[in-house]
């Protein structure tokens, strides 16, 4: 399968257009099949997405200190899904694991240089950056390396803002940035929500979720007080949802009744094309575009655009902590 991606038009559709040598139909789109259809494969996919750009870089770190809820799968595939929508997407892996980087065909055997090396100095981040696949969509790799770099910034200067003050010249060369963090609290994720505009939470529909959705808002509320203002939480999102599970529902609508707007309509549900995806170092959405994985993360990925176009401050709390 081949996709042609028809970027920055204000036309929209909410699922790709299949065609084949044979047969193409819908407007425009078919005048294009029949002019390139000699020179592509028997099927291929017309993608056509709205591209709204935004006024500036936005800088988004997903968190949740909790192992185990999709974090890193939907670091990859939200970076992915907006960029198929024709924004230049910057992906940093900042999880010492670098199953971000691996997930978008950087594995630890292929990478040279990582976020490491940028964070002691010894390049600058632009010179780690990598390409993917996806043309618009580039990744700041990791290795195990990072592990070092926790002990090494206790005695830094300006610890907690290591990572920022080393994205901020190439953070306006992309319309956003997405931090994978580690599954922790320590200086790591501290320095992501520094340098980030907003959080996106992954969680489970699980009881224990709340637990540590209670601590990872209690941090924000303190790195916001000390070190960074104007960090706001940009959603919660339910991943591995079973929505025929009473127990999930009834999560969700605790959820909902704290954080408001703030949890997403789309939920993640259980995909096996989710899991298969980062072995072949891709995005789902490279992997097997029309899975219910790849579904859920563009309209994810749309949800989350949309809001960041029409609202890009947000409200910097949850709905049970604004003022009336």
């Amino acid at each position: 399968m081949s996709y042609i991606w028809l970027q920055g038009t204000r036309e929209g559709i909410p699922a790709p257009i299949f065609f084949s040598k044979k047969r193409a139909s819908c407007g425009f789109a078919s005048s294009l099949a029949r002019l390139f259809a000699a020179d592509l494969p028997t099927r291929f996919a017309i993608v056509i997405a709205p591209c709204y750009s935004p006024c500036m870089t936005r800088i988004v770190a997903v968190a949740n200190q909790k192992g185990g809820v999709g974090k890193t799968t939907t670091a990859i595939n939200l970076a992915a899904s907006i960029a198929s929508r024709g924004y230049r997407v910057l992906l940093v892996d900042f999880d010492p694991q670098g199953n971000a980087s691996s997930g978008v065909g950087w594995p630890r055997d292929r990478v040279e240089k990582s976020v490491y090396d940028a964070l002691t100095g010894d390049v600058t981040l632009a010179e780690v950056v990598r390409p993917t696949d996806i043309a618009t969509l580039f990744v700041v790799p990791a290795t195990t390396d990072l592990v070092g770099a926790e002990i090494e910034l206790i005695s830094a200067e300006r610890r907690e803002r290591v990572l920022a003050d080393a994205l901020a010249p190439i953070a306006g060369d992309y319309e956003y940035v997405v931090i994978d963090c580690p599954p922790s609290l320590g200086l790591l994720t501290l320095n992501a929500l520094v340098a980030a505009d907003g959080v996106l939470v992954p969680m489970q529909a699980e009881y224990f979720a709340l637990e540590g959705l209670s601590a990872l808002t209690s941090t924000i509320e303190k790195i916001r007080a000390a070190y960074n203002p104007h960090l706001t939480i940009d959603g919660v999102l339910f991943t591995m949802f079973d929505g025929r599970l009473s127990v999930a529902n009834q999560v969700r609508c605790e959820v909902a009744h704290f954080f408001g707007d703030k949890v997403f309509r789309e939920t993640v549900p259980r995909n096996v094309r989710l899991s298969e995806a980062p072995s072949h170092g891709k995005p789902c959405l490279l992997y097997d575009l029309r899975c219910p994985g790849t579904r859920s993360y563009l309209a994810i990925a749309d949800e989350f655009v949309d809001r960041m176009t029409l609202d890009p401050g947000g409200d910097t709390a949850p709905k049970g902590q604004r003022s009336a």
